[in-house]
């Protein structure tokens, strides 16, 4: 984005030359000729940085400052002031200014100082642009996905969520198989009755069964009292049943009949009771593989199949890494009392070209232990877990995004002229940028340039 910068100074040369050095950066300027005149502009709404002189008639640089962040907290003011003022300065400093200068002015440090602040600032407009994102893209207070993909899986999830219909939840391990069902819930008309989960590869047959159905004092050894099982505790509202590739045979025909009849018995009875139980099932593992290996009953699995929703892996769905992150950075800042403000360029660079094989589960490890690690302001490349260290910043080595052609039968300078001119462009018209990259001095790159209308 191309940003624009305020000045304000009594002094038109100040201004002016301000505006003319900063124009050369790629920046947009508007100028104040003192504090009134600066925060009617700023009040436009349009301006990403403010410059003013301290020492002004009328409302002074100070007044100014206090204005502008009673109206928009921790928007960054660089302070100007002659040496006889550095302590009021200071003073400023505290108020809030992001940082101040003595005149006359270092152009250089001017630059420096601009560029940080407008770098801080890009990253607060990201992050609330995230958060806006977040809760645009947001189902339920748990699923966030604002891709293609997701997109798809959250249409499919608001259309069955009001119906009685049975689902099958498919996807790989760590795609977020149970927050799809706590989703289906939420938007049920049964959110007000009980979810209730169970993990079927977590426990053995009899225990299983015991758990599903409940039990009867002295049914077996160490049933020293009657137990309701998770059909009952679920009457009314909805039962997940995660890993359902994972259950036994015989436990199959009695989930079948429930499926079929919404009747059951308790080990141990034969006491029949109804029930009333959305089934929400989840697996990962291809179930009409499992039928034609004999591991699991076709029938159970059409009855369980009504409506099938298919949650993509993380690397099918990278348009939602930024929205993802920043939701864990949030939840993770919080938790451990840090004041991170978010994650830096090249950090995100890193997580969007990793493959991310444990999906979501890894990335919100991955950036719980970042927030652990940090101890800046920004999560940088050094907090990240080693994994994603050594994963290039950038998708592909084959990627030719930011190659040049250069054709081989023109000159050295028009060479020259060909690069400069794609890194000016590629640094979204800062020509500062652009030199920094290619390691020479914003004069040299204007040098080079000389009589080239296509960067002027």
């Amino acid at each position: 984005m191309k940003f624009k910068i305020l000045i304000v100074d009594d002094e038109k040369n100040i201004r002016e030359g301000l505006a003319e050095a900063l124009a050369m950066d790629g920046y947009h300027t508007a100028c104040a000729a003192d504090g009134e005149e600066g925060w009617k502009l700023f009040g436009k709404g349009d301006i990403d940085l403010v410059i003013t002189d301290l020492r002004m008639t009328g409302m002074d640089g100070a007044e100014l400052m206090r204005r502008i962040l009673a109206e928009s907290p921790g928007f960054p003011v660089i302070i100007l002031t002659g040496h006889g003022s550095v302590e009021t300065a200071v003073n400023a400093m505290r108020d809030g200014a992001w940082d101040f200068l003595t005149k006359p002015l270092n152009l250089d440090r001017l630059s420096l100082l601009v560029k940080r602040a407008l770098e801080n600032r890009e990253l607060v407009l990201r992050n609330r642009d995230l958060e806006a994102d977040i809760e645009r893209g947001r189902l339920s207070k748990n699923m966030i996905g604002k891709s293609s993909v997701m997109q798809k899986t959250i249409d499919t999830i608001s259309r069955v969520a009001p119906t009685k219909a049975s689902v099958l939840i498919t996807g790989e391990s760590g795609v977020g198989k149970e927050l799809v069902a706590d989703a289906i819930h939420e938007l049920s008309p049964r959110k007000g009755k009980p979810l209730i989960k169970v993990n079927c590869a977590a426990l053995s047959a009899s225990l299983l069964e015991s758990e599903l159905f409940g039990h009867e004092k002295g049914a077996f050894t160490g049933a020293v009292s009657r137990r309701r099982g998770r059909f009952e505790l679920a009457n009314g509202g909805t039962l997940f049943l995660d890993e359902i590739g994972e259950i036994d045979q015989n436990i199959q025909i009695k989930l079948l009949r429930v499926l079929q009849e919404r009747e059951f018995e308790r080990v141990g009875s034969e006491e029949t009771i109804e029930t009333d139980v959305r089934i929400i099932a989840a697996t990962n593992k291809d179930l009409k593989e499992e039928i034609a290996k004999g591991n699991f009953r076709e029938d159970l699995y059409f009855r369980l199949n009504v409506v099938s929703i298919a949650v993509p892996p993380l690397r099918d769905r990278k348009d939602d890494i930024p929205m993802l992150a920043a939701s864990f950075l949030k939840k993770f800042a919080a938790e451990n009392d840090k004041a991170i403000e978010g994650i830096d360029e090249k950090a995100y660079s890193r997580l969007c070209a990793y493959d991310w094989p444990g999906n979501i589960r890894e990335l919100q490890n991955c950036i719980e232990s970042a927030v652990v690690m940090c101890s800046a302001k920004l999560i940088t490349e050094g907090d990240l877990p080693p994994t994603l260290q050594s994963v290039p910043s950038r998708q592909g080595a084959s990627s030719n995004e930011n190659w040049v052609r250069i054709p081989l039968d023109g000159t050295l300078e028009e060479a020259e002229k060909t690069i400069i001119r794609a890194a000016i462009d590629y640094h979204n018209g800062n020509k500062s940028k652009a030199a920094e990259s290619l390691g020479i001095g914003r004069k040299t790159l204007h040098r080079k340039l000389e009589d080239d209308n296509a960067v002027d």
